[in-house]
């Protein structure tokens, strides 16, 4: 598996994590709950804030179009994982820092103006999942996400690298939560219903692996699970070894 992950990166933040997938490097940053103007105040629940910040800044009118859109579909998606119930009246930040990206390999490049931005959506997913893991917010699930692109010939591309993107006929990003549900689902090009479907099952079969099509009745993470292949896995064996390191640094205070 190439995806890397990163705990902790920034030490002033109250929760941070580095996430690499299809090329892309993104690093975010959890902050709250803190004090929320009174026009943004959600009487029941916390406000959700994400704010993406693209490598070389700026794009121009196009670029902040995009970056607006992804914000918003990252928030959408961060609210049905936290329990926003616990913090009414406060707002949550979520900073989200691209460090590089397949154009060039280096922390110069952004969003291009012509491209689909879809291929960066499941690191600002997952390293705002990660990120949140890190703080000590309640969460109701996790969330896991992956890039389909359906190729010139009608094949289906898991995780698919910059040439595949540009050839591509169509291109689909699907999140689904520990408990099963399918909480993104973002498509680019030309499809039928037939394409989705597979295209629906192969990113199910990333992300969830051996527990997709069903969990037990709380909907909690098999932790016992031996599929080494989904991302759910992979997600609960960096939180084992992060927990590992941490308790092995407490017991060598005694």
């Amino acid at each position: 598996m190439t995806n890397g992950v990163a705990w902790a990166p920034l030490h002033r933040a109250d929760g941070s994590a580095s996430y690499s997938s299809n090329g892309y490097s993104v690093i975010a940053a959890v902050n709250g709950p803190v004090e929320v103007q009174r026009r943004d105040e959600i009487p029941e629940e916390a406000a959700i804030d994400v704010v993406l910040r693209p490598a070389n800044g700026v794009g121009g009118i196009p670029g902040r179009v995009r970056e607006r859109h992804l914000e918003s579909i990252v928030e959408k998606a961060l609210r049905q994982i936290i329990l926003v119930s616990a913090h009414p009246r406060t707002l949550l930040q979520v900073t989200l820092q691209v460090v590089s990206s397949p154009a060039d390999g280096s922390a110069t490049s952004g969003l291009h103006q012509s491209a689909s931005a879809l291929p960066l959506l499941p690191a600002l997913l997952q390293s705002s999942t990660l990120a949140l893991l890190s703080t000590s917010l309640p969460l109701k699930k996790i969330l896991t996400a992956t890039l389909i692109a359906v190729g010139p010939g009608g094949e289906l591309i898991g995780e698919p690298g910059a040439d595949a993107v540009d050839e591509a006929l169509s291109l689909h990003v699907l999140g689904f939560s520990s408990h099963g549900e399918l909480l993104v689902a973002e498509s680019d090009g030309a499809f039928d219903i037939d394409t989705w479907e597979q295209v629906y099952d192969k990113a199910e079969d990333r992300c969830r692996g051996s527990n997709a099509g069903g969990s037990d009745e709380t909907g909690d993470i098999d932790m016992e699970s031996t599929d080494q292949d989904s991302l759910e896995r992979a997600f609960r064996r960096a939180v084992e070894e992060k927990s590992v390191r941490e308790h092995r640094w407490k017991e060598g205070l005694r």
